[in-house]
């Protein structure tokens, strides 16, 4: 029992330095790209570090509990995820699950401020939700393909049959679709546009935006993880120094991607995501009338 809690703790402590050290870097070449120097790349840690110890703001419109609440939620939603995953490696169905959960969770992060940009970024958080609940598709698609949803038997089967990226490049470029959506100044990232100032962040100061900060910096480790796991292959993630090259790597192309790519309006941005989400349903529909 305690061997387990101290690996929690410990993979925890990773997934939060590495995440944001990548966090970092990924702000480091969008700079880089538009001409910028740009910070460092620990700045992401630094912001973290800095909110931590600054004094927690309550907005006189404020709704509380719900306005900690949903801070606490967020970084439990995504240790979660992170146990589930990298620990256990469990059900990629319960990971998707709470992925959709996030969504509740910036809703309530929006609203909760009383703030018209929270609200607006809360509400789109939903509005997007839309386009990426079809993504359960994509789990289907990988039973059909493994006969399994754990992500354990996934890496079991990739050592034998070789990586899916090769057999599933529909699914993985629809994941690879989510990660653009998560990493800063996504074109997808209607829930923080600019144009909303920080969406359902807006009013978030202090400790209570510290741990939000560790809950994206865990999120974008652990789905940068489970992308390498389910369509790369044990051949990386067994080895932590690989793991690491090919999240840097990956990183790099989303910088690239995020970068050169406008945020697109709220309407397109989710038609967008709904058409490759339909690309995968006519994946698994295929699966299914070729049994598999």
């Amino acid at each position: 029992m305690d061997s387990s809690i101290i690996n929690v703790v410990n993979l925890t402590i990773h997934a939060f330095l590495v995440g944001s050290l990548l966090l970092g870097l990924h702000r480091k070449i969008i700079a880089r790209i538009q001409g910028r120097p740009g910070p460092p790349i620990i700045q992401y840690l630094l912001h973290t570090i800095k909110f931590y110890v600054k004094e927690i703001t309550f907005p006189i419109t404020a709704g509380n509990p719900l306005y900690i609440f949903v801070a606490l939620l967020d970084v439990s939603v995504w240790l979660t995820a992170l146990i589930i995953a990298i620990d256990l490696k469990s059900s990629l169905l319960i990971i998707i699950g709470i992925y959709v959960l996030q969504k509740i969770v910036e809703h309530g992060c929006g609203l909760s401020s009383g703030s018209p940009y929270g609200k607006i970024g809360g509400v789109r958080s939903v509005f997007s939700a839309a386009a990426e609940v079809p993504l359960f598709a994509v789990v289907a698609a990988i039973y059909l393909t493994t006969h399994s949803v754990l992500i354990s038997d996934i890496l079991n089967y990739q050592s034998i049959h070789g990586s899916l990226l090769f057999k599933m490049p529909i699914c993985a470029f629809a994941f690879f679709i989510l990660l653009v959506s998560k990493a800063p100044n996504s074109p997808f990232g209607i829930v923080k546009g600019k144009d909303i100032v920080s969406g359902y962040m807006t009013e978030h100061y202090g400790l209570l935006a510290s741990i939000i900060y560790i809950a994206e910096a865990i999120a974008y480790f652990a789905l940068l993880w489970i992308f390498i796991a389910v369509f790369i292959g044990p051949w990386v993630v067994s080895h932590p120094l690989i793991t690491l090259a090919v999240m840097v790597g990956l990183t790099v192309i989303l910088a690239f991607v995020n970068g050169l790519t406008p945020l697109l309006a709220p309407h397109h941005s989710v038609m967008l995501q709904m058409t490759i989400a339909g690309l995968v349903l006519c994946d698994v529909l295929y699966r299914l009338i070729m049994g598999g």
